[in-house]
């Protein structure tokens, strides 16, 4: 067993000391290393930390009597989780932590979820807090693989309902910390947004493909926060190519539906990295199956997917909204970009015949995708559906020429 695994352990150390030392006992019980960061303005901790406030403050271009001085907790937990967030980083670069653990209550959550975004895919992160799954965190600001616990009973002093929580979450930290197989990207990544095979399923015949051309590829599940890693990912640089094929999350974002934020379909693009587009459900606007229809969307064709899923279908004048949307983060990309049309229609239930077709409306989206497309965007219109076996084929040999041109690097 790996010993030498180093956890940071974050929160206000002077209003917090009794439970942040709780989890930095379990972690170093379980034989794992700590280093602890201080992030508190107005006291101290009753013991020395290994990153102090004042660190912290000044890391975020401040100072803690500035903070003090700003007279607002508000903005003072704000200079110490902008400090936090790039000390963390830091730490993380240079190899001296390999995950991290935050403890908190509103204020500290606030912070947490700024520091564990700061870190990349694949790092352990955890926050203990009394608001885990609250509808008080957004989805945007929530990372993309955080994990979070309900400190229950925690709000003031150790007892053993919260001793529970602590203990299993700095238990996971380090058990995480230990087996995580971090990204390696030994062959070339391809990046690919879909859903189901119920609805989108060119997938299964891409991947395969892909794979015998040497590229590895992630399909990430696009209802808000599979998109968000997806834009994470690609901001990063981590992918040789794109294929967005079910950016429904601009939709959703317009609409009020589960939106992956509003950067959704703009960092591979900022970043510079061939991308390969489609409309994929582009027509159709997911929200909470189990909660009341929206009122913006009462009165719409709907599909239940299950219990937890709905989508509710979008009508004309919202189709050429949706056009004009993704046209427009499409042209401030960087890089190479096509765009697929299949016109035929963009999810199967959305075929002629089918439950949710409209054909007036496919006509409609299809004509504003030509009038606003911009002039950097090559736009291959396909006569075909998109599940149907004439996209794929269309989209691997975009892609090939661009292996054979090198404009994707192997």
């Amino acid at each position: 067993m790996s010993a030498d695994k180093t956890i940071l352990v974050a929160g206000t150390w002077d209003t917090k000391d009794d439970e942040l030392s709780y989890l930095a006992e379990v972690i170093r019980g379980q034989g794992g290393h700590v280093l602890r960061m201080d992030v508190s303005v107005l006291g101290e901790p009753h013991l020395p930390v290994d990153v102090s406030k004042h660190q912290v403050a000044e890391a975020a271009g401040s100072s803690i009597q500035a903070a003090i001085d700003s007279g607002d907790e508000n903005t003072a937990m704000q200079i110490m989780g902008t400090g936090a967030a790039k000390l963390a980083l830091d730490l993380w670069r240079s190899g001296r932590i390999h995950g991290v653990i935050v403890l908190g209550g509103t204020m500290g959550t606030d912070l947490a979820l700024d520091l564990c975004a700061a870190l990349p895919l694949g790092v352990p992160k955890y926050i203990v807090s009394t608001v885990a799954f609250s509808p008080l965190l957004p989805p945007e600001r929530i990372p993309a693989d955080v994990q979070m616990i309900l400190w229950a009973g925690g709000l003031y002093g150790l007892n053993d309902i919260c001793k529970a929580s602590l203990s299993q979450a700095a238990g996971a930290v380090l058990g995480a910390a230990r087996a995580v197989e971090a990204p390696r990207f030994e062959r070339p990544m391809v990046g690919m947004t879909s859903f189901g095979k119920t609805v989108l399923r060119y997938m299964v015949t891409l991947k395969p493909e892909l794979e015998r051309r040497g590229f590895d590829v992630a399909v990430f599940h696009a209802t808000g926060m599979g998109g968000r890693a997806f834009e994470s990912l690609a901001g990063e640089g981590a992918f040789a190519a794109v294929m967005d094929f079910a950016p429904q999350e601009v939709s959703n974002h317009l609409f009020g539906g589960l939106s992956a934020g509003e950067g959704r379909m703009t960092h591979a693009g900022r970043a510079g990295v061939p991308q390969m587009v489609a409309p994929g459900c582009y027509d159709l606007v997911d929200f909470v199956g189990w909660q009341a229809v929206p009122k913006a969307l009462e009165g719409r064709e709907c599909h239940a997917h299950n219990r937890l899923l709905t989508s509710a279908m979008l009508e004309g004048e919202e189709r050429r909204a949706v056009a004009r949307e993704m046209c427009q983060k499409l042209a401030g990309a960087t890089g190479p970009v096509t765009l697929f049309l299949p016109n035929l229609g963009c999810n199967e239930w959305d075929r002629e015949g089918g439950p949710l077709h409209d054909g007036a409306a496919l006509a409609g989206f299809c004509e504003e995708i030509r009038r606003a497309v911009p002039a950097s965007v090559t736009l291959q219109e396909l006569d075909c559906h998109i599940n149907d076996a004439a996209f794929c084929t269309a989209v691997l040999a975009q892609f090939d020429a661009w292996v054979a041109e090198g404009v994707i690097a192997r």
